[in-house]
């Protein structure tokens, strides 16, 4: 249930993290949601260095450390590959 959870954390994660990005971004869904679940895990390690920690229920802190980490993968992967936003 962990990795189903992940996944959809993934998804969300990545979704937020290109729309808070000028533009249109030409990556895949797939791709969308490993970055996102890179961002999220990278957020909340980020978060726990920082002394975040475990805190019960929603944590804005650590959602919006996995976005900012997630939109910079985002842009990373659109500048390697090409993929630059589409206007």
């Amino acid at each position: 249930m962990e990795i189903i959870g992940l996944i959809i954390f993934g998804a969300v994660i990545g979704a937020l993290a290109r729309l808070v990005l000028p533009g249109k971004q030409n990556i895949s869904l797939l791709v969308t949601i490993v970055l996102g679940v890179l961002g999220a895990l990278a957020g909340y390690y980020i978060w726990g260095a920082l002394g975040g920690g475990d805190t019960r229920g929603f944590d804005v802190i650590r959602w919006i450390i996995s976005i900012v980490v997630a939109a910079l993968l985002v842009s990373l992967y659109a500048g390697l590959t090409g993929r630059g936003r589409r206007v």
